[in-house]
């Protein structure tokens, strides 16, 4: 096994495994009380209490699957529909002109501001808001971007072939295009994998209507921030642990990629 790879995913894989069973495994159920508010790490409490004295251990590996779950939810949709558009484009060259004038349109509204006209006007939507607004608003630039990829893979002989062979446009995008661009599929896997957890996050954060608890991650930054000094813990390990699978994640993404391609 490659030891770049695994020094890349090692850290998120460890973050994974312990928010997928950490509600399981977890040694105090969310809202049990553990000392006074900010109490700082003692036995029983590794990381000390929150706010309302709730143990931040216990608190921190309930609350990371939901944020891991919609964020790679929304780079799969993202990355498979972008780079299906991307290689269409290259292939219909008046679609690509439409997509760069969605790409266009997209990046001159914000996708944070989306997200806070969307959830706000329909709270109802919870996290399913959350994922569509990520998802239409990645699908255009990302798509954009393999189409740029994919122009000179189009105008390959192999591709050529293909077409005047008679294959659907299914075929040459799925055996003849989109192989030839895994590096390329990886890349924004892991670009994506990390704009959707900055979008679930700031949803999160900015307590905008979503389903996906009181003690994920984001919330625990918030609304501990007030006694950083008392407790550091109570942010940094919940801040500490987005960081480290957004960054793995990314890593493990463009080295995977960059070998796949090598063997090629």
């Amino acid at each position: 096994m490659n030891r770049g790879l695994v020094l890349r995913g090692l850290p998120a894989l460890v973050v994974v495994v312990a928010a997928v069973v950490g509600p399981w495994v977890a040694p105090r159920a969310v809202d049990a009380t553990v000392g006074m508010p900010f109490a700082v790490p003692r036995a029983g409490a590794p990381l000390g209490a929150d706010r309302l004295g709730h143990d931040v251990f216990s608190r921190l590996l309930h609350g990371g699957w939901g944020l891991i779950l919609l964020a790679v939810l929304i780079a799969v949709a993202v990355t498979g529909c972008a780079s299906v558009l991307g290689a269409l484009a290259a292939l219909r060259p008046r679609l690509g002109v439409v997509i760069e004038r969605g790409a266009d349109l997209a990046i001159l509204l914000p996708a944070v501001l989306a997200l806070l006209l969307v959830v706000a006007s329909w709270p109802e939507s919870g996290a399913f808001g959350v994922v569509l607004v990520a998802i239409v608003f990645g699908i255009p630039y990302s798509a954009r971007v393999f189409a740029a990829a994919a122009t000179p893979v189009a105008a390959t002989g192999y591709v050529e072939a293909a077409r005047l062979g008679g294959e659907s446009t299914g075929y040459v995008i799925f055996r003849e295009m989109l192989p030839n661009m895994r590096e390329l599929v990886f890349a924004q896997f892991g670009l994506r994998f990390v704009e959707g957890m900055y979008l679930v996050s700031t949803a999160a954060f900015l307590r905008l209507p979503t389903s996906l608890g009181a003690s994920n991650w984001a919330v625990m930054v918030r609304d501990n921030a007030s006694g950083i000094l008392l407790n550091p813990w109570a942010v940094l390990a919940p801040s500490l642990a987005i960081g480290v699978v957004a960054v793995s994640v990314n890593l493990l993404a463009a080295a995977l990629g960059r070998r796949e391609v090598g063997r090629r």
